[in-house]
């Protein structure tokens, strides 16, 4: 009995050691535990997503491709799939399964170290958002500690909700809706279960399971994954032979980020870290609302490329890429691999040139040859910017122009015949000038548009947004238009004559002149801004005074700094095009105009809001203002160099603008629904060539685009308002026209400044108003 006493003592001191020894050790392991209540706020680096005006998917931002989803929106196979793999008693535990526990030290003291956690759901959404993910026994009693915990605060679907949303999945997907898309091209809640089942295999190891680069290690998991299934009776058994039947057929979701308007989506992404901060928008699953239209992202993208391309031909040939010696060129060939069922009428390629001959170019490109007809080359003259196109004969040779083993772009432009893998190519050659175009919704302020450049992967500057180049002409409406306050009407007369401003201070002269280095005496005022004639509009300007002009710019919105010289009535002062065409958005509208804006509205991952644009418009000049300067630029468009618009067949305003040296070329053309600016030039301060103005280097690119939307508008013209009145003008004297005059202008005027005299002057067929001088018959003709 003695014996039986004493040991029941011991027995009693032992379990009470114990139990002391394992207080002590989950009091020690508990200490500077993290508050597991922070995973109540489940807040993980999500995918933000910036859609386009009708909702469709523009781009994505993360660092962690994740899509939240939760429990309803997932595949049911899905979710008995990663039970199956990872904790298939998640609903009967609370948060730690001893069993699992026992089993995996089993195994790790077999192997001499730690090799298997044993770790349930729970306590792996512990390890992956609250602890550190090393192997030791310290984080193991500290896992369950919290698991624990957290079971006691969070339901089960809650916890599995986290943990499909948290898993890496490998191939860069976090979470299962992000591995969906991934590996099978749909949505999680979409998936089967031959596919749910390879999905649930991967977390073991992510990386290398990942079934594009080791799809049997895979399907070899997905094996497993499927007779733990059927072993629970969760599925069939002829569920389990189906599954295990089918194919792994791989296949990502089709991407549309950074595929449209990939200048655009890099000013949202600039503009979203200015307003939220990186970590926002790379981590916070924001929804960005833009403008932004997909049809017109495409076709301003293709026309200010076309327009690039058209203006590198009219330099010349820039000479090849490159020159392959004969021992190397069958490795280069090797190199040019070529997808057959990629080569349309269009296709850019690079070539190699075999043989050149006069008549000709031979090229092979893979395993097609081509030849380059000499016809395709006529554009390859020597550069010489002081020469235009028209006064260097074309080139006949082609010798002149491409040599063997030279490795060019060409563009396929049709088999020929009888040889399968024959194509006929046409020269082609990358600009290197550089360009930008811009569209925007004038009643809302929207921008529908925007094209920063030739290539986004070449170059990621926006040149529509970032680049501030002297506007030229372009600028002048905003002149003109504060001479309408300023006691100038349509009708008045102001002397065009040569004119000397002296610098006293630096003893130079300043001695501008017109485009085309002539005069034309007295002009019409109209004339003067259809014309784009500079000496009067610096005589103008001169009247007012700076001040007078800096002020009224500023009403538009234009924030530079104006310099006191007359030269910035000819826009010498540097703006973005962005800053010109909001500013011109005030003629389009009523006279105020709306800040051009990206963004609309942004939302968190829940939809809850937070920005929404709220501009309101701003009184830029009165409406009779606006219209009068509108339907001035109308004429530009009638009867000036915005000739090129008129092929649109409907009401559109706009301006041309060239710089010294022909080194900026600038369109701004405008409806009531629509304006549209293109900007064209060298990044570096670089003359385009002898006639590269606005009309022929950048209305062609703005008339390319708006053929391409245009359609898809009702015509419509601008509406007059009631402090507007239009009489005929005679172009000469300014005065009311003779009643039976054959020449005259139709023109609007604030009501009361019209002219009350009418004139006596007898038509003369020398002097009318309509018929284009010589020099300017000829301009048009080369424009």
């Amino acid at each position: 009995m003695r014996f039986v006493k004493i040991f029941s003592i011991i027995l009693v001191l032992l379990i009470l050691i114990s139990i002391g020894a394992l207080a002590g050790l989950y009091k020690w392991a508990a200490q500077d535990l993290p508050d597991y209540k922070d995973i109540t706020d489940y807040n993980p680096p999500l995918v933000t997503k910036v859609l386009t005006s009708d909702g469709q998917i523009l781009g994505y931002f993360f660092r962690e491709k994740r899509f939240l989803v939760s429990l309803h929106e997932v595949s049911p196979y899905l979710i008995k799939s990663f039970l199956a793999a990872e904790d298939a008693g998640f609903y009967e535990h609370e948060g730690v399964e001893l069993l699992g526990i026992v089993r995996a030290a089993i195994h790790n003291f077999r192997a001499g170290e730690i090799v298997q956690g044993g770790s349930t759901i729970t306590q792996q959404v512990i390890k992956s958002l609250l602890l550190t993910p090393e192997r030791s026994y310290t984080r193991k009693m500290k896992e369950a500690i919290l698991a624990y915990r957290l079971e006691n605060h969070l339901t089960k679907d809650e916890i599995l909700t986290i943990y499909l949303n948290q898993i890496f999945l490998g191939a860069g997907a976090y979470g299962v809706e992000a591995a969906a898309r991934d590996y099978f091209g749909k949505h999680a809640s979409e998936l089967t279960l031959a596919q749910s089942a390879l999905i649930a295999a991967l977390p073991k190891a992510p990386s290398r399971l990942n079934p594009y680069r080791n799809p049997q290690g895979a399907r070899h998991r997905q094996a497993y994954v499927l007779s733990r299934l059927r072993d629970l009776d969760w599925i069939t058994l002829e569920e389990y032979e189906e599954a295990m039947a089918e194919p792994i057929e791989l296949q990502r979701m089709h991407d549309p980020s950074w595929k449209h308007g990939p200048y655009y989506l890099e000013e949202v992404r600039r503009q979203l870290i200015r307003m939220f901060g990186e970590d926002k928008v790379y981590e916070g699953g924001l929804i960005v609302s833009t403008g932004a239209d997909i049809k017109h992202l495409d076709a301003a993208q293709s026309a200010l490329r076309k327009g690039l391309i058209e203006s590198t031909k009219r330099r010349g040939w820039q000479g090849p890429l490159d020159n392959i010696s004969p021992e190397q060129r069958e490795v280069f060939l090797h190199g040019l691999a070529v997808d057959p069922h990629e080569l349309e009428a269009g296709t850019w390629v690079r070539v190699l040139v075999t043989q050149v001959s006069q008549n000709r170019a031979l090229v092979r490109f893979g395993d097609f040859k081509g030849q380059i007809d000499v016809s395709t080359m006529s554009w390859a003259r020597t550069p010489d910017p002081s020469r235009a196109p028209e006064e260097v004969r074309a080139i006949r040779d082609a010798t002149r122009v491409l040599k063997e083993g030279d490795v060019v772009w060409a563009s396929l432009q049709e088999k020929a015949e009888n040889e399968p893998n024959m194509w006929n190519l046409a020269l082609e050659q990358e600009p290197q000038v550089e360009g930008a175009i811009l569209s925007a919704d004038p009643r809302t302020g929207e921008v529908l548009a925007l094209a920063g450049g030739y290539d986004f992967h070449r170059s990621h500057f926006n040149r529509a947004t970032q680049a501030k180049r002297q506007p030229g002409s372009a600028f002048k409406p905003f002149v003109y238009s504060v001479a309408l306050e300023n006691g100038f009407t349509p009708a008045s007369i102001v002397l065009d004559a040569p004119i000397v401003y002296d610098d006293y201070q630096t003893l130079t002269s300043w001695r501008p002149k017109n485009f085309e280095g002539i005069f034309h005496g007295p002009t019409l005022l109209r004339d003067a801004l259809v014309k784009s004639r500079n000496l009067v509009t610096i005589r103008i300007a001169q009247r007012m005074g700076i001040n007078t002009m800096v002020n009224r710019f500023r009403a538009f919105g234009i924030e530079e700094t104006f310099p006191r010289d007359l030269s910035i009535s000819l826009g010498s002062v540097p703006m973005t095009l962005m800053d010109l065409c909001q500013a011109y958005s005030a003629f389009a509208r009523d006279g105020s105009y709306i800040p051009l804006r990206l963004i609309n509205r942004v939302a968190d991952s829940w939809g809850q809001e937070l920005y929404a644009n709220q501009d309101l418009p701003v009184r830029a000049v009165s409406p009779e203002n606006a219209y009068i300067i509108t339907s001035l630029l109308q004429e530009v468009v009638r009867d000036g160099t915005g000739w090129r618009a008129r092929v649109l067949n409907r009401p559109v305003a706009g301006k041309t603008g060239t710089t010294n040296d022909q080194n900026d070329a600038w369109y701004i053309g405008y409806s009531p629904y629509l304006l549209t600016g293109v900007y064209v030039g060298f990044d570096q301060l670089t003359p385009m060539g002898k006639f590269e103005t606005g009309a022929r280097a950048a209305s062609p690119i703005w008339v390319n685009y708006r053929l391409e939307v245009e359609k898809d508008y009702p015509v419509q013209d601008f509406e007059r308002p009631p402090g507007v009145t239009m009489a005929r003008i005679d172009p000469v004297t300014g005065l009311l026209a003779p009643s039976d005059s054959s020449q005259s202008y139709f023109m609007p005027f604030l009501a009361g400044s019209e002219p009350s005299q009418r004139s006596a002057r007898a038509d003369d067929p020398e002097r009318t108003g309509s018929a284009p001088t010589a020099e300017e018959d000829l301009l048009r003709q080369i424009f």
